[in-house]
């Protein structure tokens, strides 16, 4: 739609409609500097027009943003909820200048660990400034952290910024020359292989405190939707998001650092924790992903000689059911990718990794018994103590935190979280997009079917004419007309 020019835009805003929706604002050259929410598309977008807002509005960001809108749009969703979904949504695809509270995740605080120091210092830091250093958080409450990172040095021993180790003459470290030696009750001096063991120790508790936090929030966000304050709920979904996004590149990144590792060792070390018959050389996780039982998919990553072999990947939208039933995704999925594999005569990987617990598990297990095939080596990794599963009945096993073994599956179980949300939100976004006909009168379902399935996405349909649009059958002229009217409205 061209730039509709000021003068025209309090008649647009007339004839917007009181549904809840999505806008879009955007300057003189068409580019989206705003992206908002409203449950009352036409009270909340009017705010921006009228002249005694320009005259009281406080913020001179607010003021200069209202001075800069020379057109909008508008996307009609069916509830509150799909509102706040769908513009967290277009605020990561656009990245408006003035959306800086969803895009901006500066203000949240870091903890940097560079391992290339002979001992290394926890320091805080709001940017990830170098590719070597260990990273975690971000953190949400600057003052929480402050006090945990005072906790871990008295609890484990490390040093702080404020550290100035002297090393001496037989190799060892003298951690401080003043009272905080004897404050802080540990060994003042220290190798650094001890002192290695002190870091592991204390970077496993915060990558714990990380997700303690992290659930306290999802907590929040829960109640804030389920009072329908959902402004609030907003804030706390965008800082979660924020939250996820680093502690996820912090997890990979914490798996190949010190992830100098031979990961062929790894992999023997594997063998020999979890006592297996053969080094598992090729390896398999699955995972399912669903909203309340909706969008439910799975996906499935494979791992070679301990690294990724992104090219051996699967996603599968479950098939044999609708709801929410995590046991039997996990049988469906198992089953379908098994049974092909078994009528191509392809080979089983070494190791088979569920994200879960003995349910979880037991119904993996259940997919090879039910189709007659032998299962290869099979567990799960529940989340909650990260405690290895077995498929044989053996005791459940908790391997050390900073084992390296752990980390890989770890890493492997993180790479299936990963990657069955995005096929999940992937699913979600499209669906979204595509609820908007389902508010276009006398277009039935086979007919949306059919002009999706013509067009690929409501984005080209919105841009087709009536020739184009009539080429799909069932669509006449008047239709084309009526629906070309309501997609650019």
């Amino acid at each position: 739609m061209p730039p509709t020019g000021k003068a025209n835009l309090k008649e647009k805003v007339r004839r917007l409609p009181h549904k809840p929706g999505v806008y879009l604002m955007k300057d003189r050259i068409g580019q989206t500097i705003y992206v908002g929410k409203a449950k009352d598309l036409k009270k909340r977008v009017s705010t921006y027009f009228q002249a005694s807002r320009k005259l009281t509005v406080a913020q001179p960001k607010v003021r200069a943003m209202i001075e800069l809108i020379h057109d909008f749009d508008i996307i009609l969703v069916r509830s509150e909820a799909e509102a706040l979904l769908l513009e967290g949504q277009l605020i990561k695809k656009y990245k408006p200048r003035y959306n800086t509270d969803f895009t901006d995740d500066k203000r949240f605080l870091l903890v940097r660990v560079d391992p290339r120091e002979a001992l290394p210092r926890f320091r805080l830091t709001r940017n990830r400034t170098d590719s070597n250093s260990r990273y975690y958080g971000p953190f949400a409450h600057s003052g929480h952290l402050r006090k945990t990172l005072a906790e871990l040095r008295r609890r484990f021993g490390i040093l702080l910024s404020d550290a100035a180790p002297l090393e001496l003459e037989d190799g060892r470290w003298r951690l401080y020359d003043d009272a905080r030696a004897e404050i802080y009750e540990h060994a003042n001096e220290i190798t650094v292989g001890e002192y290695g063991e002190r870091l592991e120790a204390a970077c496993d508790f915060l990558e714990g405190k990380a997700r303690e936090w992290l659930s306290e929030l999802k907590a929040e966000m829960k109640d804030a939707a389920e009072a329908r304050r959902y402004e609030a709920a907003a804030v706390l979904r965008d800082r979660i998001t924020a939250l996820e996004r680093t502690a996820s590149r912090t997890r990979k990144f914490q798996r190949n650092l010190l992830g100098t590792h031979n990961q062929s060792e790894v992999v023997k070390s594997l063998k020999e924790k979890l006592a297996l018959g053969r080094a598992p050389r090729r390896m398999e996780c699955f995972d399912i992903s669903h909203i309340s039982g909706s969008f439910c998919v799975a996906s499935m990553v494979s791992f070679k000689n301990g690294q990724p072999e992104r090219k051996s990947y699967r996603r599968f939208k479950i098939k044999s059911f609708v709801g929410n039933d995590d046991f039997r995704a996990m049988e469906e999925v198992v089953g379908r990718r098994y049974r092909r594999l078994a009528e191509e005569a392809k080979p089983f990987p070494d190791l088979i990794v569920i994200d879960g617990g003995a349910g979880q598990v037991t119904a993996a297990l259940r997919a090879f018994l039910q189709q007659g095939l032998e299962p290869p080596e099979l567990i799960g990794l529940a989340k909650r103590n990260e405690t290895v599963i077995f498929s044989d009945g053996r005791e459940p096993l908790n391997l050390p935190h900073h084992d390296p073994a752990l980390r890989l599956l770890q890493h492997i179980r993180d790479e299936a979280h990963h990657f069955a949300n995005s096929f999940n939100a992937e699913l979600r976004s499209k669906r979204l997009r595509e609820s908007i006909l389902d508010d276009f009168k006398g277009l039935g379902t086979a007919r949306k079917q059919q002009l999706l399935l013509h067009f690929g996405s409501i984005e080209k349909l919105r841009e087709a004419d009536v020739e184009q649009l009539t080429q799909v059958e069932g669509i006449g002229p008047l239709t084309a007309e009526r629906l070309i009217e309501f997609l650019r409205s």
